[in-house]
This record gives structure tokens, C-alpha cells and sequence, in this order.
């Protein structure tokens, strides 16, 4: 079988967002990639290389298919809600509760890795510059007050995100979650 490293990438990632970086062993890394001990560390270096290259296709694939729904919606305001509401939805999906790599890694390190700090970095101002687009649209369409500064607002929904993942994973339940994001919505308005 051929070596995608593509693929690799793939299932690497899905092991740091479920586990974290430091709860994945390099056993998890070679069964989730199917490769051996040195074929990791050529193709990808050390488990902390590997990591940062995960967080980068974490954010270019996340961030990819979250611009691709706001290029498909008919209101910028419709697309804060669906993806306001479908964080609220995840209080009821059965197994790990996996919230945001991103988020999960900048709780994790706690800033005290200059490369990794840059690569959660990448990774936010790309979702903001999402939420950003996603409000001036709404606002070029009456759905949100253009009094307000589109950006701030973009870190608002992003900071209401990343509340609403923490919530999720500590168990509050799906009503509730909802209520904040009427709360949240309204707040936009």
C-alpha cells in the first residue's frame, strides 16, 4: 500500500483532538496511521513536528469547509445561527465530546510553546476573518446593526464558540446551550 501522507495527517489529527498531546503515545500515532515507528519519524519527525503539522491541516481543512458553508448560505446572519446552533447540537452526539483542536490545544499548552501558540494563532485569525465576512454581509443586509465594528463582533462569536464547546464538553445539556444562543444571537442584532 502506497504512503499518503495526506491520510496520515488525517488520522494523527483525529487522535490529538480526541486524546490531547500529551495523553497521545506514539502507539496511538503508529495504530491510527498504520505506520511503522521509523516511517513516522521520517515522514514527519518527532511526535511534536507531527503535531504542529496536524494543527495545520486541522486549520486549513476546518477552515476550508466553514468558508465553503458561509460562500453557500443565502445570509450571513443564517450562517452565524446554523453554526451557533450545531455547537449546541453537539451536547447530544453519543461518545468523545472533541470541541475545537485549536481551542483544546491553547487550554493544553497554556502559551508555553512559542511555535505551537503561533500555529492556534494561524488557526483563530482564520475563523475570525470567516466571522468577519460572515457579518459584514449581515450587516450589508440589514441583518446586523453596522454600528457595531464587524471585527469585534467576529470575536464574539468566536469567544460564544468557544464558551459554548466547554459547555458541551462538561455536560450542559443541549436546551440550555440553545438558550445561549438566542442569547448570543440577539446580541449580534
Amino acid at each position: 500500500m502506497q504512503f499518503d501522507p495526506e491520510t496520515a495527517l488525517a488520522e494523527a489529527t483525529a487522535v490529538f483532538w480526541v486524546k490531547g498531546y500529551e495523553s497521545t503515545s506514539l502507539q496511538d500515532l503508529l495504530e491510527a496511521t498504520g505506520l511503522s515507528k521509523s516511517s513516522l519519524y521520517q515522514a514527519f519527525g518527532s511526535k511534536h513536528s507531527l503535531f504542529e503539522r496536524c494543527l495545520g491541516y486541522y486549520r486549513d481543512t476546518t477552515s476550508s469547509l466553514i468558508a465553503a458553508r458561509l460562500a453557500a448560505s443565502t445570509s450571513g446572519l443564517r450562517f452565524l445561527q446554523e453554526l451557533l446552533m450545531e455547537v449546541a447540537a453537539e451536547a447530544g452526539v453519543k461518545g468523545p465530546r472533541r470541541g475545537c483542536l485549536m481551542i483544546n490545544t491553547a487550554t493544553e499548552f497554556a502559551g508555553r510553546d512559542r511555535q505551537v501558540a503561533k500555529e492556534v494563532s494561524r488557526g483563530t485569525r482564520r475563523m475570525l476573518e470567516i466571522f468577519e465576512a460572515a457579518i459584514h454581509r449581515a450587516q450589508r443586509d440589514g441583518e446586523i446593526s453596522a454600528t457595531e465594528d464587524a471585527f469585534s463582533l467576529a470575536r464574539f462569536v468566536m469567544t460564544t464558540i468557544s464558551g459554548l464547546r466547554a459547555m458541551v464538553k462538561v455536560g450542559m445539556p443541549r436546551e440550555s446551550l440553545e438558550q445561549m444562543v438566542h442569547l448570543a444571537l440577539k446580541a449580534l442584532r
